[in-house]
């Protein structure tokens, strides 16, 4: 009932990556980063001293380096480890007590311990998204893509890519920075989410997304300067093709956001936008208005 021993296996290469189904592009200025369940509990069942676990450890701590270079912020999951029996529910018949048994092992391991920076999530069920905050932040940091790495592939980390494609955020499971029960079902999460789900990618891959950047602002950075003038409620069933006054954007608020474009030197006046109606249509305006400035 408990998870078994993992017997080490090789970390797969990029070149033994599934072909993605997909052509996304990661973005730093579009990404977060999950951290899946790196809790020294779930790690207690490999060779500690192992190259999978060594290089899975290396390729993770690599990435939170560069995220923290480039601004993209760093979420992990960690289940509590004082959980009712309520709260595990069915997961009691599939696992057992899971951490509550070890609450010694409860804490992320050393070498990916969170900071201040970083946003720790309780973890409740296989998807990180499950009574979580997750998408809710990805909202209002204006970020529409994860890039997932941790463990176990198969189970929170591909459940938790195919709740991201769900929810329209564009997941990349980093294939070189996970790790699974076996060879097989590592493999096994990559080609699913790499014909379903989302799309993987290597470290490597992830390390050079920086030297794709695309200057100037993003569709993404404006939807979260219009989201964060809207109420909550509003933001929840926010539709980019629907009229932004219907979502009770004002003349103030939208000559706020004329101000704060003028600033990123893009030329908009108030009556354009004011007139455009959408955000997409917004959009429509401000990408060629950055075209034309750029020629």
């Amino acid at each position: 009932m408990s998870i078994p021993r993992i017997k080490s296996y090789k970390m797969p290469s990029p070149a033994q990556f599934p072909k993605n189904k997909v052509n996304w592009a990661l973005n730093p200025d579009r990404s977060v980063f999950l951290i899946h369940d790196m809790q020294a509990y779930f790690l207690r069942y490999y060779d500690q001293d192992s190259e999978l676990i060594q290089t899975l450890k290396r390729n993770l701590v690599a990435i939170k380096t560069f995220c923290r270079t480039h601004n993209i912020p760093v979420v992990y999951t960690a289940q509590p480890k004082d959980q009712s029996p309520e709260d595990r529910a069915l997961l009691n018949d599939m696992w057992g007590n899971g951490v509550n048994d070890f609450p010694e092992l409860q804490p992320i391991v050393s070498e990916l311990a969170p900071t201040a920076e970083d946003t720790v999530l309780v973890k409740w069920r296989y998807s990180a998204f499950h009574r979580s905050r997750l998408e809710e932040l990805m909202q209002s940091w204006g970020r529409d893509q994860l890039l997932i790495g941790g463990v176990y592939a198969h189970i929170g980390c591909m459940i938790t890519a195919t709740d991201a494609f769900m929810r329209d955020i564009e997941a990349f499971m980093v294939g070189d920075a996970l790790a699974d029960f076996s060879a097989e079902e590592h493999f096994q999460a990559l080609m699913y989410t790499a014909g379903r789900a989302g799309a993987v990618i290597a470290t490597e891959t992830v390390i050079n997304s920086a030297n794709h950047r695309v200057e100037g602002l993003t569709y993404y950075e404006l939807k979260a300067q219009v989201l964060s003038f809207l109420d909550e409620e509003d933001v929840e069933e926010f539709d980019p093709d629907e009229d932004l006054l219907n979502f009770g954007l004002d003349s103030l608020q939208i000559m706020n956001i004329v101000t704060r474009l003028r600033q990123q030197g893009i030329e908009v006046d108030f009556m354009e936008l004011a007139q455009a109606g959408s955000l997409n249509h917004w959009w429509s305006i401000i990408s060629q208005r950055q075209i034309l400035e750029s020629v």
